[in-house]
């Protein structure tokens, strides 16, 4: 095998996302539902038999070294493989929002070149290399909607029916790193069990906001008004909002079914916003690429 192309990078949302404590090396414990959306970035693998990893940006500059990199790199070393790649992003799925682009660019190379480079790993062992790269990363090479738990290595998977969401991303970005070290984050909400979330499920549909809340978002608001200000975009659009990881993404839950029941016109938005109108994926396009 000499090529992959046309491999997807699915987007994420958190359903809610509760910060239950905090470990002794300062690492935040939470519990979120994550379902994967068909937001999508795109990648290209060629395999390199000199051992040379290289990245080609097919849409806005990224970082030299990014996550995707990191994620061939670890996996190169780890596996002790000689063989290298040119890898080809073409990036739709915005940065800074929330949204886990980074860290599924990073989960569908994992799988990519677990499969290009011939080395068979199971699932289980991409899953661990995958958790030195980011919280989310194990997430995505799971490949199923989950009940997230500790810094995001315990995944519960778990059934979703098909829903639709309104996506906004203001022009500000968020580094997570100073949500997570804001006084007004709350640290100690009560834990819950999968089966909380699962028994909802008919009441969700009734109630539009849904099960839970972000417990990032009052310090995301603080730090970046525009949250605020989309959140209230979608909220008199929609009639109900909710931040996305540490944001600054902004979704509004649409209701099941394939089809959004309401849209904006493409004059809407405000200027610089990025949005988009998802349906929810059952499971990762590549689910059965670590069997």
């Amino acid at each position: 095998m000499r090529a992959l192309y046309d491999i997807p990078a699915p987007a994420k949302l958190n359903l809610f996302l509760h910060v239950t404590g905090r470990r002794r090396d300062g690492y935040h414990l939470l519990q979120s539902v994550f379902v994967l959306l068909d937001w999508c970035d795109t990648l290209h693998f060629e395999r390199r038999d000199d051992g040379v990893l290289q990245r080609h940006d097919l849409g806005p500059a990224l970082p030299a070294d990014d996550l995707c990199l990191r994620a061939a790199r670890t996996l190169q070393h780890a596996s002790g493989s000689a063989l290298g790649a040119d890898i080809s992003l073409q990036k739709r799925v915005p940065w800074g929002a929330g949204l886990g682009g980074g860290s599924s660019d990073a989960a569908s190379t994992l799988l990519a070149l677990n499969r290009l480079w011939c080395l068979h790993w199971p699932r289980e062992r991409l899953q661990a290399l995958a958790l030195t790269l980011g919280a989310d990363v194990p997430f995505f090479v799971g490949g199923h909607n989950a009940f997230v738990e500790g810094i995001g290595e315990h995944l519960t998977p778990i059934r979703l029916d098909p829903q639709c969401f309104a996506v906004v991303k203001p022009e500000a970005s968020i580094e997570t790193a100073s949500i997570f070290r804001s006084p007004l984050l709350r640290r100690d909400t009560d834990a819950v069990i999968v089966m909380d979330f699962l028994a909802d499920t008919q009441l969700q549909q009734r109630l539009s906001g849904g099960f839970g809340r972000n417990d990032l978002q009052p310090a995301a608001e603080n730090t970046c008004p525009e949250v605020a200000q989309a959140a209230r975009w979608l909220e008199a659009r929609f009639g109900n909002s909710r931040m996305s990881g540490s944001g600054s993404a902004v979704f509004s839950r649409m209701g099941t079914g394939s089809q959004p029941g309401a849209t904006w016109g493409a004059d809407e938005l405000p200027p610089h916003w990025v949005g988009r109108m998802c349906r929810s994926l059952v499971h990762h396009p590549l689910v059965g690429w670590a069997d």
